[in-house]
């Protein structure tokens, strides 16, 4: 068992984010440690316990496994059973090799944390025995997800100290089960608020105060709610100067922590003062003050470095991007996207960077210094920044360019891939192209060493074979991967003909090896005509401000420039989804014929005007665009009569090409085009079951909140969280709802999915024409509101308590995970992963089951 840990370890060594690389990276240069030391001071009550003893449970983690779908045996037994206790040497399980999992005790080192070696790959068991029921706030740092009494809560898994869970403690014993993070480090603590309901100053998202302008902005503070009551109607009064401004925050439910936005005013500041004070009272509907707290904000000028908030689509959250303007003021300059890398603040992204005469610089967040990796919400958030950034500086629209480093130099293929016509050139700088691939090159990189470096490192041969034994798809695995298809960033690799790439990476780069970028020049050698590749002689993975502030990078982008749809003659554009990337210039692909495998056109003007396409079943061709008449194309041989100076849109009837009328916004297009994670954005809002038994109830509710939690962590998130009683199609008009629950314990199903082709109840749940009997079915679907043209519906349901259990997981909101637009699971799901998935695919264009592609198994 020790060498499978000893393998862990290599493995975190090499992907760069062991406690040495971590703390390596703390001296003088944009990868710091988060941006930010960790949160250790207690402001929001009084420490009651610390917890100094527990038991830790060690688990194999042989790499190659489902990060959609993982194991975990551990969260299953406590969950389904609920008498189970951890005992000292009690064993758990026998591993592959044969030895005893057993929990061993585990006490406190001098920082008041459980740390050592021992919690690689770990489970940390706590208790606590209360002599009453009372309101505590949980407090833990270093563990990716808790069970506390039963209940999923989201962990601290980057060490932030951002961690307060309201909880309400039972007279006797209180169980806690921490899953060990990134780090192997675990600290928690109990604490007796101060106040039933207050604010607290831990991660909070506020812009700099521009000296020389008179504006409002916004900010964002998290309210602790530790009473077991609603919070109604709130307002937060913000005070700067003689500036007072009132918001109305959404309802906050109870026993939770919410990041609410809240709007403030500030004159032009006097350029002496380096920050200005913001006062923040929180009053209830009646104007009685419930908690205040001053807050301290940086001034800046517009003209150097700072940073800006917006209100982000995605869920009515406070996002920042930092800026380093351009040192002249002409109009129409250039707009440089940098994106960061992992752990990398984005105010330290733009830092990096010296000013440009001649354009302005944007750095993102990714919704955190880790976030997404650019992917998922991560990409969501990029194009957010673009857009408003835009929207401010009104840069040359030919003149957009992009960059980053590390995960940011992965962004920048990727988005780069995803997005061509948005940038005149991307300069990817340490980056790899492709996460899924990044991530198991590492396992596979184990299993090429030879005896002698497995020995060096302690890892058996057995366990070496193990490791060898991945996987071979069954085609319902195979359909759960095809969600991934827009992220697979080598299968859109054509779309760098439409920019000029700049690659720079470190001669000697062991972090993101430099072998990754060698096969990219190859690559892109092979069919690229504008492309410099430089190796730094020496550099490492970070070998100062120059990796990312490449002068040269700079020369390249200044003489490239983003054509006009006018004078493209040849274009190439492949996507693996309408709702992720669906638009070159002046052609769009609306549909595909078979869902999230590639699509591709092929455009040239050489000879008339032809396009050839694979995969694709609806393609609009906007001819208003171009300056030239044209009456017809030739569309894969197929000849039609074409509106010049007008959009055009096309369909695959029977394999032939026909022109078609605009394509209904109730079907499947780049406005919603589905994929289980879709749901989550557009406002989205979560509606929780509250007319089953007192158990449904209950677990609806804290899976809801669990997933709020969750995204509050990953995804700096405000996703606003109500009873399904409280739920109407006019107050949350045009916004995505997830619904927790089923037919009969969840008021919203009849207004949002009566006519829904999947319909779940007690006992029972009904696929088309199938119908699946027992209460161990879990199932995630998504479908549109029939009663809006943009909104979607994401469905978290279960036909009982076992189904109830096996839907805990939310891995949903993981960057790198794939989920289709329908997945059905058994109530193994947490011991077999995958294997427990039983039903997995596609709606058809239509959004029915009969026009769509699924699997059973």
């Amino acid at each position: 068992m020790c060498n499978t840990f000893k393998l862990v370890f290599v493995i975190l060594f090499l992907l760069g984010i062991s406690t040495h690389t971590i703390n390596a990276q703390k001296t003088g240069n944009i990868v710091e440690y988060f941006g930010k030391e960790k949160i250790n001071d207690v402001s929001e009550g009084n420490v009651l316990h610390v917890f100094k003893t527990g038991l830790a449970l060690q688990m194999q983690n042989l790499g190659f496994k489902s990060s959609s779908f993982p194991k975990d045996p551990v969260f299953n037994r406590f969950l389904t059973d609920k008498q189970y206790r951890a005992t000292k040497e009690s064993t758990f399980d026998i591993d592959f090799l044969g030895n005893p999992m057993q929990w061993q005790s585990i006490t406190i080192d001098s920082t008041s944390s459980f740390s050592g070696s021992n919690l690689r790959s770990a489970y940390v068991y706590l208790s606590y025995t209360s002599n009453s029921e009372q309101m505590v706030l949980f407090e833990a740092s270093g563990h990716s997800v808790a069970l506390i009494n039963g209940f999923p809560h989201e962990g601290d898994h980057y060490d932030f100290g951002y961690s307060l869970i309201p909880i309400k403690l039972k007279k006797g014993e209180n169980t806690f089960v921490l899953k060990v993070g990134r780090f192997p480090r675990i600290r928690a603590r109990l604490i007796t608020p101060s106040t039933g309901v207050q604010f607290t100053t831990r991660d909070m998202t506020m812009p700099n105060i521009l000296q020389e302008e008179s504006k409002a902005y916004k900010g964002a503070v998290r309210v602790v709610n530790a009473t077991e009551n609603w919070i109604n109607g709130a307002i937060i009064e913000a005070s700067l100067a003689d500036h007072t401004t009132n918001t109305i925050i959404a309802n906050i439910p109870p026993l939770s922590v919410q990041k609410v936005p809240f709007s403030f005013t500030s004159n032009a500041v006097d350029a002496s003062k380096e920050s200005v004070d913001l006062q923040l009272n929180l009053k209830d509907k009646r104007g009685t003050t419930l908690n205040n707290q001053t807050i301290t904000l940086e001034v800046k000028s517009k003209y150097k470095h700072h940073k800006k908030t917006f209100i982000s689509a995605i869920d009515g959250s406070v996002q920042y991007y930092s800026v380093a303007p351009s040192t002249t003021k002409e109009a129409s300059q250039a707009l440089f996207l940098s994106v960061h890398g992992a752990s990398v603040e984005a105010v330290n992204q733009a830092n990096a960077y010296a000013q440009k005469d001649w354009g302005t610089l944007v750095a993102p967040t990714n919704r955190r210094p880790f976030g997404f990796a650019w992917e998922d919400w991560g990409r969501l958030d990029a194009l957010e920044v673009l857009a408003d950034a835009k929207n401010i500086y009104q840069p040359d629209e030919s003149k957009i360019y992009l960059t980053g480093h590390s995960m940011g130099g992965h962004g920048t293929w990727y988005l780069g891939a995803t997005y061509p016509d948005k940038f005149a050139a991307i300069a990817p700088c340490a980056g790899y192209p492709d996460l899924l691939a990044y991530r198991d090159g590492f396992s596979r990189a184990v299993i090429e060493m030879t005896p002698e470096q497995l020995e060096e490192r302690g890892i058996s041969a057995k366990t070496v074979e193990r490791m060898k034994l991945a996987p071979v798809n069954t085609p319902l695995q195979n359909m759960i991967e095809r969600a991934g298809t827009p992220s697979r960033t080598l299968k859109l690799e054509r779309n760098y003909l439409q920019s000029g790439v700049y690659v720079l990476h470190g001669e000697k780069d062991n972090v993101v090896p430099t072998a990754i970028a060698r096969e990219m020049r190859q690559r892109l050698g092979k069919f690229h005509n504008d492309f410099t590749y430089y190796e730094y002689p020496d550099g490492t993975h970070w070998y100062g401000n120059h990796s990312v502030d490449w002068q040269p990078i700079f020369d390249f982008f200044k003489q490239r420039t983003i054509p006009k749809d006018s004078v493209v003659k040849k274009l190439e554009f492949f996507t693996g989804s309408p709702g992720v990337s669906a638009t070159s210039h002046f052609m769009t692909i609306h549909q595909q014929e078979k869902p999230f495998e590639v699509s591709s056109f092929n455009f040239s003007k050489e000879e008339g005007f032809n396009l050839t396409t694979n995969n694709v079943a609806l393609l609009e061709v906007d001819l208003s665009k171009l300056t030239e008449t044209i009456n017809e194309i030739t569309l894969d041989g197929d000849t039609l009569k074409v509106s010049s100076k007008l959009k055009n849109f096309f369909k695959k009837d029977n394999g032939k090409w026909i022109t078609t009328f605009q394509p209904s916004l109730g079907e499947k297009g780049p406005h919603r085009n589905g994929g289980f994670k879709d749901a989550f954005r557009n406002n989205v809002v979560f509606v929780y079951a509250t007319k089953g038994s007192a158990m449904e109830n209950d677990w609806y509710y804290h899976k809801a909140l669990f997933d709020a939690e969750t995204f509050y962590y990953r995804a700096n998130g405000n996703v606003e969280m109500i009873k399904d009683t409280d739920f109407s199609l006019e107050k949350y008009a045009d916004r995505n709802v997830i619904v927790y629950g089923n037919k009969d314990n969840n008021t919203a199903w009849k207004i949002l999915l009566k006519e829904s082709p999947i319909q779940v109840k007690n006992n029972e749940v009904r696929i088309g024409d199938k119908t699946l009997s027992g209460n161990q079915w879990g199932l995630y679907f998504t479908v549109p509101r029939t009663d809006s043209d943009v909104a979607t519906i994401g469905v978290i349901t279960a036909t009982g308590d076992m189904g109830m259990k096996a839907a805990y997981a939310n891995h949903y909101l993981v960057n790198g995970t794939t989920f289709p637009d329908v997945v059905l699971f058994d109530s193994n799901l947490l011991n077999q992963g995958t294997d427990a998935v039983k039903h997995a695919g596609f709606f058809g264009n239509d959004w029915t089951i009969e026009n769509g592609d699924f699997e059973w198994k």
